[in-house]
């Protein structure tokens, strides 16, 4: 008994394997980083483009030749692109997405919310080029016939965009005002507070940050979708002035132009400038989101 209590308890090699698997995920997620960045800054650091041309430059020329005057990477009308049609999106998406967590936690009966989480889920596993195929066969062309222009314009990607981050909002928007102790609404309502007023002026303020986190995410998801703007925004290289107008964002210019590039060129190595700039988008959202989830906004 004595040779038994002294001896140290070996590790299994289960033990092994959930931190083995954490490892190789930072590795793997530092790796991604380092090779976008290497790439990315190439086109300052390897072809001589100044970082006031590239973000504020209208001129996209990225296959005339040197002799020419060398290739014009502005790629001001692919971030405008993406900060309008995320915009729009979001002012569309989140206050249905908000209204809708609240109906179906503090609302709707328990046979709603059986229709209608399931129909949220169903929203979220449609997948991209769908919902970029509804667009251009509907909305497209109903823009077009009731307010005039081509039809291809922010106005139609921002409304295919907001029926695609809705789910992702009221995924999180509902855990958040689900989290909510229901000992504080009875408490509210035994002081003689109706129950929009409990709502109102109880739950909502103690769940903003919540609410905040979830618009954050479905505003990253946004900035990040490719296929289905690309089907209706018309992609053209230009800085819009209404919502009518034609653009191209950061996502629908990497996929359009990546087959046409040879790697190591100032063109290519232009996208991957871009694709730095989504990244740096994406890990902005996520500290932003995770700082708001951990210290409140009311703080």
């Amino acid at each position: 008994m004595a040779e038994h209590r002294g001896r140290k308890p070996t590790r299994s090699w289960a033990e092994l394997v959930p931190p083995v698997c954490a490892g190789v995920l930072i590795v793997a997620t530092l790796a991604v980083i380092v090779f976008i960045a290497e790439r990315g800054l190439a086109t300052f650091l390897v072809h001589g483009v100044s970082p006031r041309e590239f973000f504020f430059s209208t001129l996209w020329k990225p296959d005339r030749p040197p002799e020419a005057g060398g290739p014009a990477l502005g790629a001001l009308p692919f971030i405008i692109g993406s900060v309008l049609v995320t915009g729009l999106a979001v002012l569309l998406a989140a206050p249905l997405s908000i209204m809708t967590a609240f109906f179906i936690v503090e609302i709707a009966p328990s046979a709603g919310r059986r229709i209608i989480q399931p129909a949220v889920e169903i929203l979220a596993g449609i997948p991209s080029v769908v919902y970029g195929w509804v667009g251009l066969s509907v909305i497209v062309v109903f823009i077009r016939e009731h307010f005039g222009g081509l039809g291809f314009s922010v106005l139609a990607g921002g409304l295919v965009l907001a029926v695609m981050i809705v789910p992702t909002i009221v995924s999180v928007a509902t855990e958040a005002v689900r989290s909510f102790p229901p000992e504080a609404k009875e408490a509210a309502l035994a002081l003689g507070s109706t129950r929009w007023q409990m709502l109102r002026w109880v739950v909502f303020p103690a769940v903003l940050p919540g609410l905040i986190t979830a618009v954050i995410l479905g505003m990253a998801r946004a900035f990040g979708e490719a296929l289905a703007v690309q089907m209706v925004i018309g992609n053209t290289h230009t800085v819009p002035r209404s919502l009518l107008d034609q653009t191209i964002t950061l996502t629908s210019g990497i996929t359009l132009d990546m087959g046409y590039t040879v790697m190591g060129t100032a063109w290519n190595n232009a996208l991957w400038t871009m694709a730095l700039v989504l990244l740096i988008i994406s890990l902005f959202f996520i500290v932003l989101s995770r700082t708001i989830a951990k210290r409140g906004v009311l703080r």
